[in-house]
């Protein structure tokens, strides 16, 4: 089996169906693809993988993207973007330090350079661009792939812990893992790569200052439990309509907004009676990013945006699917449909579905700034009441 036949699974599933490709310059695609060949004739898989993120970076379309994870093996680091830095969060390696610490430099290259070289191969937003890129600093190929591998195939890494130790780690290429144990296809950003949570909806009563609703994912279930859970939550917050009420998203890569309106609709009956605030970060994709979007229009100035700037804008392409390719093992996600709630425009690849709840929102200001600290130095209820206290 060769890489060609992963590239032309490619080309007739992305390049010629993909509609966010329909804003790039022909010649700038061709260049790409015949980048893309010339890689899979010389049969080198990791140069190849890394030609094609490029080629389905060019749209700019985070929905639209290859997806090495399944298919390549990292050093044994996991590395997670926070607040304007990267921070080393988990390790399969032995290190001096255990506790979260900030990533300064890879084989002398301070961070930030290396992060510049590779915007091109990563798709989206400059927020996703962030989420994603991460992953190329533990994949040795990619690092020498951008001109920043090290000399005796050994990758070293500078880190500082929160008490500002700084500590050199030096590990030899070959010690590698599977990425998918350590980088998740659904970047979440927390701190281990598998992020368990007990419901699709929590909500909590805080000492009767407010409540809260956490709400990590909107992807369905076979048992129907999404749906079932927000129709739960919706009856609850009606029948506390004047309590101060925060909505967390963070970490929410998406799923299906259509089955979060049941939840809107509770929360807008009472807007204004009560507070509301909705915590957002550059991890908030896709569906998320949608849920935000109508609750602000419904909304208006009783909704309150904390956080960072999500990972996707208000304009992008979505729908589509995913291709398994046979040779390489990475997975390309391809988009068919618009979404413009920005202006409130549909053209023909949107679906009725989506269409009918089409809205212009403008733009989603952040009202304030705020992310988690590396160092988490509060628990998740103890932010929550800080918030709501606020909001009384």
């Amino acid at each position: 089996m060769s890489l060609l036949e992963d590239l032309e699974r490619i080309l007739d599933v992305v390049v010629r169906d993909d509609p966010s490709f329909r804003a790039v310059g022909p010649s700038l695609i061709e260049a790409c693809i015949k980048d893309a060949r010339r890689n899979a004739l010389a049969g080198s898989e990791g140069a190849f993988l890394l030609s094609t993120m490029r080629l389905l970076a060019l749209p700019e379309n985070g929905h639209t993207r290859l997806i090495p994870n399944d298919a390549i093996s990292v050093l044994p680091f996991r590395f997670v973007a926070m607040r304007e830095s990267v921070f080393l969060t988990k390790s399969e390696a032995t290190l001096a330090s255990n506790s979260i610490s900030k990533l300064i430099a890879v084989n002398g290259t301070p961070v930030d350079q290396i992060e510049a070289a590779s915007q091109s191969y990563l798709a989206g937003t400059w927020q996703r661009k962030r989420v994603i890129g991460p992953l190329l600093l533990s994949w040795p190929r990619a690092l020498a792939h951008l001109g920043f591998a090290s000399t005796d195939s050994k990758t070293d890494y500078l880190i500082q812990d929160s008490e500002g130790r700084v500590e050199n780690i030096t590990v030899d290429n070959s010690n590698t893992i599977p990425a998918l144990q350590l980088y998740p296809r659904n970047e979440h950003g927390q701190v281990d790569p598998v992020w368990a949570f007990d419901e699709l909806v929590d909500v909590r009563d805080w000492q009767g200052i407010g409540i809260s609703v956490s709400l990590p994912s909107f992807l369905e279930t076979e048992d129907n439990r999404l749906a079932k859970s927000i129709a739960v939550a919706a009856t609850r917050l009606r029948t506390c309509a004047s309590t101060p009420l925060l909505i967390d998203v963070r970490g929410n890569t998406g799923g299906d907004f259509i089955k979060t309106l049941p939840l809107i609709d509770a929360i807008a009956a009472s807007a204004q009676s009560r507070h509301c605030a909705v915590l957002v970060d550059k991890f908030t994709f896709s569906a998320a990013i949608v849920f935000v979007a109508i609750l602000k229009h419904r909304l208006g100035r009783n909704l309150i945006l904390i956080g960072e700037e999500m990972g996707d804008g208000l304009k992008f392409f979505a729908e589509g699917g995913s291709v398994d390719l046979p040779c390489s093992g990475a997975v390309v996600r391809y988009s068919t449909a618009l979404h413009d709630w920005a202006t409130g425009s549909i053209d023909q690849t949107t679906p009725p579905e989506i269409a009918e709840h089409i809205l212009e929102v403008g733009k989603l200001e952040i009202d304030h700034q705020w992310t988690v600290p590396p160092q988490r130095v509060e628990s998740l209820g103890e932010t929550y009441l800080r918030i709501l206290r606020e909001l009384n």
